[in-house]
């Protein structure tokens, strides 16, 4: 097979094509002819030399792919030969073949009344990474409902758009940050009543104004420190604050427990790579419940910003270093 390596810790031009003998799946997994692989924040960081792939998986970046079935491995139920799916993989993305955990796939969304059915593989690769991310950590663990209101941070990311339609599709208000008004614009054309520009507006201030010094219910951010006393300020009573990144620089934020018992917040947090396969497959049969109704009748769609060939991987990171796409970047296989 073809696969991206990286070949020391540092720049994308440490990304480099080669070939590696083909995987095979053992039990309980399949083998995945990959048609398209997402790009994320976290194989930049991996690239990088800071987020090492968790023990057993693939030294290839990649944690998304969407492909057709190669092979199935002993035991594995449900799945068979030439089934497209999508899956969520902890590494090995990055290639023309991937092994997967059989509960970790899912089917490519039909589309209804289109033509063709199925959703084109670029889109579902850039599907199960952020909307695994979005279930687990805004509905499951943040529990957001319909009348409520969140603030998304980065809110143009591939994480932000996938947030900003699921909590309206779902009957909540959005609002969302972001670096520049032309991405702030963007983020209101998925759903968000208000995008604000966290260059030259106080986020705090805003969504006090938009919901009548109320705040809001749901905090998701990708920052940490910086913004962790300004997230609990921008949140009402029995608000929720959750933590699944740490862009910002490093530092340990102040706790302003007083605030914290007075308007009985939560502050909680996940990360979702080194996560069993038992937890991701109980994710994935949320999905497949409870959102993909949404993306077959297209209600909620994934935002694919560009596409580049698998061996123009260095490139692709380049643009995600750039922060310049609103949505999702993926990889297309030879």
């Amino acid at each position: 097979m073809i696969c991206i390596e990286i070949s020391s810790p540092g720049g994308p031009e440490l990304l480099k094509p080669v070939e590696r003998p083909d995987p095979r799946p053992g039990a309980g997994e399949v083998l995945i002819a990959v048609a398209a692989a997402g790009v994320n924040r976290p194989d930049v960081l991996q690239r990088r030399g800071g987020y090492p792939p968790p023990p057993g998986a693939s030294d290839i970046p990649g944690l998304e792919v969407a492909g057709t079935i190669a092979a199935v491995g002993e035991g594995v139920e449900g799945w068979r030969v030439g089934d497209r799916v999508c899956a969520l993989v902890a590494g090995g993305g990055y290639a023309t073949l991937c092994v997967a955990p059989a509960p970790q796939c899912l089917p490519i969304p039909r589309r209804v009344q289109k033509d063709p059915p199925y959703m084109d593989f670029e889109e579902a690769a850039a599907i199960p990474e952020t909307f695994f991310t979005v279930w687990t950590n805004v509905f499951e663990r943040g529990g957001l409902a319909a009348g409520e209101a969140a603030l998304f941070h980065g809110g143009t990311s591939g994480i932000g758009t996938t947030a900003i339609q699921l909590a309206v599709a779902r009957g909540a208000r959005a609002f969302a940050t972001a670096g520049r008004d032309e991405k702030c614009r963007a983020s209101e054309a998925l759903g968000a009543e208000r995008g604000i520009n966290y260059r030259t507006e106080d986020f705090v201030a805003v969504v006090k104004e938009q919901t009548a010094g109320r705040g809001v219910d749901l905090v998701l951010d990708i920052i940490g420190a910086d913004y962790f006393e300004r997230n609990l300020a921008a949140l009402a009573v029995d608000g929720r604050l959750v933590q699944i990144g740490l862009m910002g620089p490093s530092g340990k934020p102040p706790l302003d427990l007083n605030a914290v018992l007075r308007r009985r917040l939560t502050i909680t947090g996940s990360t979702l790579r080194p996560r069993s396969v038992a937890e991701k497959g109980a994710i994935a049969a949320a999905l497949r419940r409870e959102v993909w109704p949404l993306l077959e009748s297209g209600r909620v769609r994934p935002i694919v910003y560009r596409t580049f060939p698998l061996t123009e991987a260095a490139a692709a990171h380049r643009l995600m270093e750039s922060s310049e796409h609103v949505g999702k970047i993926v990889l297309t296989a030879p």
